[in-house]
């Protein structure tokens, strides 16, 4: 269960080269004095690796942010010591795009602050684009509470 516990820091910015990504929610940063900074998605839930639409949902973070320059403002910290942020990858809004382009549902428990995400979500819906174009997806904290893996 995702959970924010600490800092509400909007004035941090971290800044680096994005070298992994977990899933469609989480990716790994690296600052040019090498520090590395494991980021989840601000008031976003990404389909998880084994879910159904996991892997396209990875791929597409992937596509969006993989081995390229990424500013991440910092919203807080998670219970798993993960920064929390709003990450832009080369200009591209990261959040926004996978939940527009249907690859991410707005995660309404952790959503204040990220309400504009809501009409993209409900647009990629009617669309039946992305996760979207399944009959009756799923969403991931559905999917983990069914499965009690200990997801993170």
């Amino acid at each position: 269960m995702f959970s924010i516990l600490a800092l509400h820091v909007s004035a941090e910015t971290i800044s680096g080269r994005v070298v992994s990504v977990a899933d469609g929610d989480t990716l790994t940063v690296l600052t040019d004095d090498h520090q590395q900074f494991k980021i989840r998605l601000a008031g976003i839930d990404a389909p998880e690796k084994a879910q159904a639409f996991g892997q396209v949902s990875k791929h597409q973070l992937s596509s969006l942010c993989f081995n390229k320059q990424a500013e991440v403002e910092v919203v807080a910290t998670d219970k798993y010591h993960r920064t929390v942020g709003d990450v832009f990858c080369e200009n591209a809004h990261a959040n926004e795009e996978m939940v527009k382009g249907g690859y991410a549902w707005v995660y309404r428990q952790y959503s204040q602050g990220f309400e504009q995400f809501i009409p993209l979500e409900q647009a990629a819906q009617e669309a039946k684009i992305g996760l979207w174009a399944d009959a009756q997806p799923t969403p991931p904290w559905q999917w983990r509470r069914a499965n009690k893996r200990g997801f993170r």
